[in-house]
């Protein structure tokens, strides 16, 4: 087993992990992954259409679509129809859902600087040098995808 192949294995459930702890520790809603990604991609905008969240999460239209149709049920985004055409929809992340992404987020450092305390010195300074690279891995990985086939 490679180091590349083992690193592969672990993402996945360390996303999990941290996901779990994440909410135990706020006592925060299970929000699925997805539901958490859109909110990402809608905070700081004053609003997106639906194909431009599709295009930033690298997503069908479709798929985007039945997320947010689930997502207005729940109270995390408003969407707004066009006065002139109705099929035009302006996607905005409602106040109570960007609350629990803060409220995600700092739970969620919290999580981390309590398991990243626990490891040792070489461990904390190995975990330093893979966090920059994270963000150009996943543009890497995404390259070659058109939207709709990232995931």
């Amino acid at each position: 087993m490679t180091i590349i192949g083992e690193f592969g294995r672990q993402v996945g459930p360390l996303r999990r992990a941290l996901l779990r702890a994440t909410r135990a520790a706020d006592g925060l809603p299970d929000l699925p992954e997805a539901h958490i990604e859109v909110l990402r991609a809608l905070t700081g905008q004053d609003g997106l259409s639906t194909v431009e969240v599709a295009e930033r999460l690298r997503l069908a239209r479709p798929t985007v679509s039945n997320l947010l149709g689930a997502m207005e049920r729940g109270g995390l985004v408003e969407l707004i129809r066009d006065g002139t055409d109705r099929r035009r929809v302006t996607i905005k992340i409602s106040a109570y859902a960007a609350d629990l992404l803060i409220r995600y987020d700092t739970a969620c450092e919290n999580a981390l600087a309590e398991a990243v305390a626990r490891l040792g010195a070489d461990d904390r300074a190995a975990l330093e040098r893979i966090v920059p690279v994270l963000p150009q891995l996943t543009e890497l990985l995404c390259d070659p995808c058109e939207p709709g086939s990232a995931r």
